[in-house]
C-alpha cells in the first residue's frame, strides 16, 4: 500500500511537470507570434490570445488568461500579477491599466468611443475627446457582459456587477450594477 501510494504521488508530480510544461511552450510561442506581448513568469494561457492593430501588452506574473482574449487597438495594456482574464476584450487607443488580483469575467474595456459624437464629424476619424485611459485598481472584479467605458477608475477591491455599464468613477469597497450604474453595496460600512 505504501508503495502505491508513493506511486499515485509520483504520477501527480509528473501530471504537474507536464502541465507546466504546456503553459511553458505556450508562452514561449505567444511571445514568438506578437512581438508587442511581453509575459510575467508562470502566467497561464489556458484558452487563446489575440493581438490586433499594434496594441502592446504586458500580462504580470501568474495571471490566468481563458478561453479567447482579445486585445485591440494602437494603445497600451498592463495587467497585474495574479489576475485572472476570462474571454476578456479590451480595446484601447491610450492605455487601459489593470491591477494586481483583478478577476475580469467576459466582459469590455473600451478606452475610445470609435467615433466622434458630432453629427458632421461622425465620418471623420476619432479625435481626442473620443478616448480617456481606463484604471482597475487591485483586487477588482468585472462580472460577466460588463462594459467599462473611457476615462473611467474602478477602485479597489470594487465589484462591478453583470451587464453593468460603467461611465464614471466606481470608489472603492463598493458594489455597483445596472445602466446606469448605481452603488448597491459598500463593503466598509
Amino acid at each position: 500500500m505504501w508503495g502505491r501510494g508513493r506511486l499515485v504521488g509520483a504520477a501527480g508530480i509528473r501530471a504537474r511537470h507536464a502541465v507546466r510544461l504546456v503553459f511553458a511552450v505556450k508562452r514561449v510561442w505567444y511571445r514568438l507570434r506578437y512581438r508587442r506581448l511581453t509575459l510575467g513568469r508562470d502566467v497561464e494561457i489556458r484558452g487563446r490570445v489575440r493581438l490586433r492593430r499594434g496594441v502592446r501588452v504586458t500580462i504580470g506574473d501568474r495571471t490566468r488568461l481563458n478561453k479567447l482574449v482579445r486585445f485591440a487597438g494602437p494603445g497600451e495594456v498592463r495587467v497585474g500579477a495574479d489576475c485572472l482574464l476570462n474571454a476578456t476584450w479590451i480595446g484601447t487607443w491610450t492605455s487601459v491599466t489593470v491591477g494586481d488580483r483583478c478577476l475580469l469575467s467576459d466582459c469590455e474595456l473600451l478606452d475610445n468611443d470609435f467615433h466622434n459624437l458630432p453629427p458632421e464629424q461622425r465620418h471623420e476619424p476619432p479625435g481626442p475627446a473620443t478616448r480617456a485611459p481606463i484604471v482597475l485598481e487591485d483586487n477588482v472584479w468585472v462580472g460577466a457582459h460588463a462594459l467599462v467605458m473611457k476615462g473611467v477608475r474602478v477602485g479597489r477591491d470594487s465589484v462591478v456587477g453583470a451587464a453593468a455599464v460603467i461611465r464614471t468613477d466606481v470608489p472603492p469597497g463598493v458594489v455597483v450594477v445596472g445602466n446606469p450604474q448605481q452603488t448597491v453595496k459598500k463593503f466598509h460600512d
